[in-house]
């Protein structure tokens, strides 16, 4: 075997291999987690990442014998639970990422663990029902149950039951249910003439999102304005479901491949139609760009929706480049302490969110590229909130280091999630002034003077 340390190439991923029956193998599992434990223990870069990795060392540390072979292997799973499948060891960290021959994927070996556990019926109902995001919120945003979903959500005595009884943590704050869901109430404005260009499609499809659809529909709302400011077509997605990623987090992969076969086929019309399709969720788009595509390898629609999907500000600077983006902003905005989710991070887009907030005048932006620590509902369950809230800590401080008049994330629960570590560990705008909470595509729309 090779000892050469690192490599020159960028990282490539090998399709999953999912549907293979020794996926779900469990000796051969275990045979493949050694393989890899023991390289990463070898190294240790990643143990700043996540608690992965220190709960995987301290295992080996703690040991009889210092070393791998000295750990149970059904301690392996501690290490699996603590995977949030963000992908930065990967896309950041580990030198032995193919076309390395050693071939480490930690996450998706964390995956192929987190199936083989949900094969075998090893998923608590807690888990199962946070995974099931249209059908809770299809229910939560009826109107009067979103009252009462919402109410409850904030009741003391409730969230503590509710932390008993399910695992969900009393102090994690949970986003509301609107019953006004966005593509109950959007109004897309379809006759702008076409501009296809060199770089960017001239006419757009929203694909709205669990999140945006049921908790936060003025996000979707928003860029419905910036794009009609901007005279680019749109129409919102005939139908959609759930995108997969909280399936695919929870190991759940059948669960995944039906999602699939409810959103590609709208999609893929879509994409053959030449729209750009923008979602307002990192962890979605990179569901379609990557997750799909290295599941359904040989899918063709798969392929044709992966390359038309586009995060919204990856699409609004192309259309910059083409010329053909309205760059007259009207109102400064100040401090922005700007977080990059992770799951944009790994799209290898770069920080077009930034670029965009940038050439607002008045406006200084404080970019903050670091894991928040709320990682989906990995945050929400109570045996992972406090862990959740240490990690994001040094997000935090280095959020209100600059005396924000806004705090943003492309990832609206992760801004969530620092707005509640920032008030709770005291650490505010030096100012004295608390900093709002805006999703960029809403501080955008401010800048523009839009209503």
């Amino acid at each position: 075997m090779t000892t050469r340390e690192g490599s020159l190439e960028p990282p490539k991923r090998h399709p999953l291999d999912w549907e293979n029956p020794d996926f779900y193998d469990e000796p051969k599992l275990f045979a493949e987690m050694e393989r890899v434990f023991d390289i990463c223990h070898g190294c240790r870069r990643c143990v700043n990442l996540c608690t992965a990795f220190p709960s995987l060392f301290d295992l080996i540390d703690d040991g009889p014998t210092g070393e791998l072979d000295g750990v149970d292997k059904q301690k392996f799973w501690e290490v699996t639970d603590r995977c949030y499948l963000c992908d930065m060891c990967f896309m950041t960290k580990c030198p032995y990422v193919p076309p390395h021959p050693w071939n480490v994927d930690f996450p998706h070996l964390m995956l192929r663990a987190k199936a083989v556990k949900h094969k075998k019926g090893d998923i608590p109902f807690r888990d199962k029902l946070l995974s099931s995001t249209d059908a809770v919120g299809k229910l939560a945003s009826i109107p009067v149950v979103a009252q009462t979903f919402n109410a409850v959500n904030k009741s003391p005595v409730a969230r503590k039951l509710m932390d008993n009884m399910l695992g969900i943590h009393a102090e994690r704050k949970l986003p509301d249910y609107d019953s006004h869901k966005f593509r109950s109430n959007a109004q897309p404005n379809a006759s702008h003439v076409v501009r296809d260009a060199a770089r960017s499609p001239g006419k757009v499809a929203i694909y709205a999102t669990c999140y945006v659809n049921y908790n936060e529909p003025g996000i979707g709302h928003d860029l419905l304005k910036i794009l009609d400011h901007n005279e680019i077509p749109v129409r919102l997605v005939e139908k959609e479901a759930c995108c997969g990623m909280p399936k695919l987090e929870l190991g759940d992969l059948a669960g995944v491949k039906e999602l699939k076969e409810k959103n590609i086929p709208p999609l893929a019309r879509l994409a053959k139609e030449g729209y750009a399709i923008l979602t307002a969720v990192p962890s979605c788009t990179l569901m379609y760009k990557q997750e799909l595509p290295l599941m359904f390898p040989q899918d063709e629609d798969v392929k044709a929706v992966a390359e038309a999907m586009f995060d919204p500000f990856e699409y609004l600077m192309l259309r910059n480049r083409d010329g053909l983006l309205k760059t007259k902003f009207t109102k400064p905005l100040g401090n922005v302490s700007y977080h990059v989710p992770c799951h944009l991070r790994v799209q290898n887009i770069g920080q077009k969110t930034r670029e965009l907030l940038q050439m607002i005048p008045g406006t200084k932006v404080n970019v903050v590229e670091r894991c928040s620590g709320h990682d989906g509902t990995w945050g929400v369950k109570s045996e992972h909130f406090a862990e959740s809230m240490k990690i994001g800590k040094p997000v935090f401080k280095q959020m209100a280091a600059a005396a924000p008049d806004y705090i943003s994330s492309d990832c609206a629960i992760a801004a969530r999630h620092i707005e509640q570590g920032m008030a709770e560990q005291g650490i505010g705008n030096a100012t004295g002034k608390k900093a709002q909470k805006q999703h960029p595509l809403t501080l955008v729309r401010i800048a523009y003077g839009l209503d």
